[in-house]
């Protein structure tokens, strides 16, 4: 770290609204979200490392498909939904506000509170039932990750499960149910996350939604060979779509086969130039997958956060781009959604 960029850059950190577009939380709960504990992402954590704002997922795994399964996913999703809005609380002498929209997630920021975005991960969440969406929606949820690791009854992913029975496409892309499920969601205000999803998943979803996409935590497959990265071609529809890749911590997305210790933040801001390069400056984000596989050598939890401004001041980026990194264009998409919502 650089001794002489360093405090103007820790300095220019803590100014800025510090958006995680993807965290997990233990499940069944684990430790207690205002204790600084073995949490990679806690309230103490995010303060200390001037995180103002995490997005925090509702996470369901794959699983065969029948009808009890399904709504095991369901029932899982809305307890953990509860859990997240749960953490909207003053304990331990820190706020955190569980925030529905762009605007209370720059209030929060404005009042010296942590903003908490509650999110879902896994359409299989809802098996074939559009009505459940709202649910969520009834709960905060701000977006929706299609798929996870396994095709589900909406869209293929892009890492078919043959445990369960994965063809390398189930659906080719989205199933009619999920081109149902992306209209009901673009009616909801709830944004569309490809993160996990195939590449003809991903392109049908551009063509569909009436709002951007996002894939909330993915990395750049010129650098690093993935299939969960995105393609040349797949950072070009985001940016002609209007929507954002925000990239993510996690070791073998940033290099291949890495583990944690071998990657250090200049391999995460790599990536960061690689997306802006190609697709500009407006379509370019922050994520960690905290607690669901991320992290790396420098970036070990939420209190290490500030060391990526470091980095990428020292490679140039100013206050605007920062900012626009750090979480603007993701709540620009989120404020895009919000107001096409029906």
């Amino acid at each position: 770290m650089n001794d002489v960029i360093a405090p103007d850059a820790l300095a220019l950190h803590r100014a800025l609204v510090t958006l995680d577009t993807h965290i997990d939380i233990p499940w069944p709960p684990g430790p207690a979200p205002f204790e600084d504990g073995p949490r990679r992402v806690d309230m103490p954590k995010m303060a200390r490392g001037g995180l103002s704002a995490g997005c925090f997922v509702a996470y369901v795994p794959q699983a065969a498909r029948t009808p009890a399964s399904e709504d095991a996913a369901f029932a899982r999703a809305i307890a953990m939904l509860d859990h997240i809005n749960a953490m909207g609380r003053t304990e331990n002498g820190i706020t955190a506000r569980v925030t529905s929209s762009a605007d209370e997630v720059a209030a929060a920021k404005q009042d010296g509170v942590l903003a908490i975005v509650p999110c879902v991960e896994n359409g299989f969440a809802i098996g074939t039932d559009l009505t459940r969406l709202a649910e969520f929606r009834a709960r905060g949820a701000r977006y929706l990750t299609l798929t996870h690791n396994g095709h589900n009854a909406l869209a293929d992913s892009c890492n078919p499960r043959r445990d369960l029975g994965d063809r390398d496409a189930e659906h080719g892309g989205l199933s009619p149910i999920g081109v149902k499920a992306i209209a009901e969601l673009n009616r909801l205000g709830i944004m569309v996350d490809v993160a996990h999803t195939s590449r003809d998943t991903m392109v049908q979803a551009s063509e569909v939604s009436r709002t951007p996409i996002v894939s909330t935590h993915s990395c750049v497959s010129a650098l690093c060979d993935h299939s969960r990265n995105m393609t040349d071609w797949q950072l070009d529809i985001i940016r002609d779509v209007g929507g954002v890749i925000q990239i993510t911590a996690v070791s073998a997305f940033l290099k291949a086969n890495a583990k944690p210790e071998d990657v250090t933040t200049a391999d995460f801001a790599n990536h960061v130039d690689y997306a802006v390069k190609r697709i500009g400056i407006d379509h370019v984000g922050i994520s960690s997958d905290f607690d669901g596989g991320g992290w790396f050598k420098d970036w070990r939890n939420a209190g290490d956060s500030a060391n990526l401004t470091v980095e990428l001041v020292r490679r140039g980026y100013d206050r605007g781009a920062l900012e626009k990194l750090w979480g603007g264009n993701f709540l620009r998409v989120m404020r895009v959604v919000e107001e096409a919502a029906a």
